[in-house]
């Protein structure tokens, strides 16, 4: 029975496996196939299955991660175009819409605004005490130190010197030469060649002949211009000589010697324009006026060649040393700086600073304002930073321009001074003629 089977299951093999081929015929001679009489019916494609899916998704991240990233621009000229777009696009986030290159500055805002929270920089003179707007500091301290040629001329003379003349090379260079008279006349005064100096001798007209205010200082210490001959020349010459009213003071001499040695230029120095505000949500927007921004012919053509470099910098591979020097350098162009200081009760103390000024100057603002300027505090910046009074810092340097919001705190120990007296930390701090002149903001 079962080889019945057999036979049967072999002889339906048989048939199915169509028609047979002769050995003689080609291997790639084949019979003909049947048509089927009826089209086949084609079953509809089952869509893949969850797992599948979840298969494939990963093979195509894998994919993702291997293909290479799109390339920047390579050549010079299409970096150069993207880093000038890059350049744009911060200017306007700053909310300065110059385009790259322009050398005009921003359109001044008129001071009489009501935004403007300090209505320019303004300067004030070390000897008359008048208020100075930037475009009259040099006129009004001129007109002030000849002015003081009446009460004082030695002094005069020697402010004249050092504030007038700008190169400080050569006032050093001729002040040392004047120090050198006035020496060899202390050493020698009974030699008459050391009080007498020729007007036409070689290094006088070089080193002192040159200088504004060398004549005045000459005659106020006591030298008489006078003329006198010459041996072996026909004309007579024109000579300083000390007179002896003078030379019978000695010590005088040497005190107008050091005095002038000593001596600086006059120089206007910066209105702080302190200024005490309520509480206010606005403590953080600053509306500055013109004065902080404008800029001196130099500075625009400083500024163009220094935008110039940034376009050929960011245009090659630079370390982080590179980038953290050219940080430093962009924060160096600010001249002025406003900062406030909200304090525990969130009353605004604020003022006018240098950028280049150091932080131990804002901590001296700050404690002139206090009732209790001996105890110790903190001075805390955006993020918390701590502000170091003895870090030898300038406010550019720590990103404190061109103005900044930062936080008084009392010292830990201070603070918990404060607490075990049972009285609030928050309670005002500020002497009372600042707090009767308090604004709003």
């Amino acid at each position: 029975m079962k080889k019945f089977f057999q036979e049967i299951k072999a002889d339906i093999k048989f048939k199915g496996a169509g028609p047979g081929q002769k050995l003689t015929e080609s291997v790639g001679e084949k019979a003909p196939k049947e048509k089927p009489s009826q089209p086949t019916v084609r079953q509809p494609r089952q869509g893949p299955t969850n797992e599948a899916q979840m298969a494939a998704a990963a093979a195509l991240a894998r994919l993702e991660q291997k293909q290479p990233r799109a390339r920047g621009p390579t050549s010079q000229e299409s970096i150069r175009n993207q880093v000038r777009k890059e350049l744009r696009a911060e200017a306007t986030v700053s909310g300065n819409p110059e385009a790259l290159g322009s050398n005009t500055a921003p359109e001044p805002k008129e001071e009489g605004s009501a935004h403007l929270v300090v209505p320019g920089v303004y300067f004030t003179c070390p000897l008359t005490g008048a208020i100075l707007r930037k475009d009259q500091r040099d006129a009004r301290i001129r007109e002030a130190i000849l002015m003081h040629f009446s009460t004082d001329p030695v002094a005069a003379s020697i402010m004249k010197i050092h504030t007038f003349n700008k190169d400080r090379d050569r006032v050093k260079l001729g002040v040392d030469t004047i120090a050198k008279y006035l020496d060899n006349i202390h050493l020698h005064p009974q030699e008459e060649k050391y009080r007498k100096i020729k007007v036409q001798n070689k290094v006088f007209q070089e080193r002192i002949h040159c200088l504004e205010g060398t004549h005045e200082f000459f005659e106020a210490i006591g030298f008489q211009k006078v003329l006198l001959p010459i041996p072996d020349q026909e004309g007579p010459e024109e000579f300083y000589v000390l007179s002896e009213a003078a030379l019978a003071q000695p010590e005088s001499l040497e005190r107008h010697k050091e005095q002038l040695l000593s001596a600086e230029p006059v120089r206007a120095t910066l209105a702080r324009q302190r200024r005490v505000f309520r509480p206010s949500p606005l403590a953080s927007q600053f509306d500055l006026p013109a004065d902080f921004f404008n800029l001196t012919a130099e500075e625009i053509k400083r500024e163009q060649r220094l935008r110039s470099e940034a376009v050929e910098r960011l245009s090659v591979l630079r370390t982080k040393a590179m980038r953290e020097r050219e940080e430093q350098r962009e924060m160096r162009k600010y001249t002025y700086t406003l900062l406030r200081v909200r304090l525990p009760d969130g009353c605004l103390l604020q003022g006018t600073f240098y950028a280049r000024e150091r932080v131990a100057a804002l901590y001296g603002f700050v404690r002139e304002a206090l009732q209790n300027d001996w105890l110790p505090f903190e001075l805390l910046a955006s993020g918390g930073q701590k502000l170091s009074e003895d870090e030898n810092l300038a406010f550019n340097e720590c990103g404190l321009v061109p103005s900044a919001l930062l936080t008084f705190s009392w010292d830990a120990a201070v603070l918990e001074d404060i607490r075990a007296a049972g009285t609030q930390p928050d309670i005002s701090i500020l002497k009372p003629e600042l707090l009767s002149a308090i604004e709003k903001l």
